[in-house]
């Protein structure tokens, strides 16, 4: 069960970023090559920040964009995007089980070397004991990804898998 789970929060992970229907502003794709995000509770958090890095090349991000898109018109009633000053910012109402979760996410970075993205959530009734959260992802390129990756690898809790292979996706060779 705590691979499955494992998995599971790979592929959200992976696509996380994304979650939302297709937009008049698009996302920006990523450079290809291997990236870290370091994701943490916010501001003071005394939580040690979790490390994924992940391998992409064009069609992976591509795929991962349009999964998190997907998940977005499934579970979310309102997502609205606009630039404001050089700041991408994302207000979504979106439906977790029966919690209705109310968040405001802005993204900041040039998606070649890295970005930041810093999400404030309110959510009724509270989830699993929580009226909010606030989550910062902060990622940036690495280089090349290793000899031993392949598009879709990801490092994550010190397993690795291939997020093509989780999702039934063609795996790259």
């Amino acid at each position: 069960m705590k691979i499955r789970s494992t998995v599971a929060a790979a592929c959200l992970a992976a696509a996380g970023i994304y979650a939302g229907p297709a937009f008049a502003i698009d996302y920006p794709a990523r450079k290809p090559g291997l990236w870290e995000m370091q994701t943490s509770d916010g501001a003071g958090s005394k939580a040690k920040p979790e490390a994924i890095q992940q391998c992409i090349d064009a069609a992976t991000d591509k795929m991962l964009r349009e999964m998190g898109q997907g998940m977005g018109k499934d579970m979310c009633a309102k997502q609205d995007m606009r630039m404001e000053g050089g700041k991408m910012v994302i207000d979504s109402v979106c439906k977790i089980g029966q919690t209705t979760a109310t968040s405001q996410a802005v993204m900041t970075g040039d998606f070649s070397t890295g970005y930041r993205l810093e999400s404030k959530s309110t959510y009724s009734p509270p989830l699993m004991g929580r009226a909010g959260a606030t989550t910062v992802v902060e990622a940036r390129w690495v280089g090349p990804c290793k000899a031993d990756q392949k598009p879709g690898d990801m490092v994550m809790n010190g397993m690795k898998m291939n997020v093509h292979d989780m999702i039934g996706g063609r795996g790259k060779k």
